[in-house]
C-alpha cells in the first residue's frame, strides 16, 4: 500500500485498485481509519481525537490532490506524494 504522506507520525496510504467510495487510510500509534475524501468522515475504524483534527486539517487542505490520486491508485498507478502538514 503507498505511503503518501506523513506528518506528526500519522501515516497516509491508499491502496492499489481500491474501490469507492474515494478515501484514504490513515495509521497512527495502533489506530488505523479509513477517510472518505470527498466528505472528511471516517468510514471506518477508530482514530484519536486530536490526531483525527490533524488528518482533516491537512485532507481539507488537499482534498484535490486526494481525488487524484484515488483515481490513479485505483487504476493501479502510483498515487504519488501530497506534502504533509508543517
Amino acid at each position: 500500500m503507498p505511503e503518501i504522506s506523513r506528518f506528526y507520525g500519522i501515516v497516509i496510504q491508499m491502496y492499489f485498485g481500491d474501490h469507492l467510495p474515494p478515501h484514504f487510510h490513515a495509521r497512527y500509534s495502533g489506530y488505523t481509519a479509513k477517510i472518505d475524501i470527498n466528505t472528511l468522515a471516517v468510514i471506518e475504524g477508530t482514530f484519536p481525537t486530536r490526531a483525527l483534527g490533524l488528518v482533516i486539517e491537512w485532507a481539507a487542505l488537499h482534498q484535490q490532490e486526494l481525488r487524484e490520486a484515488f483515481q490513479k491508485a485505483a487504476s493501479l498507478n502510483s498515487p504519488g506524494r501530497i506534502d504533509p502538514l508543517p
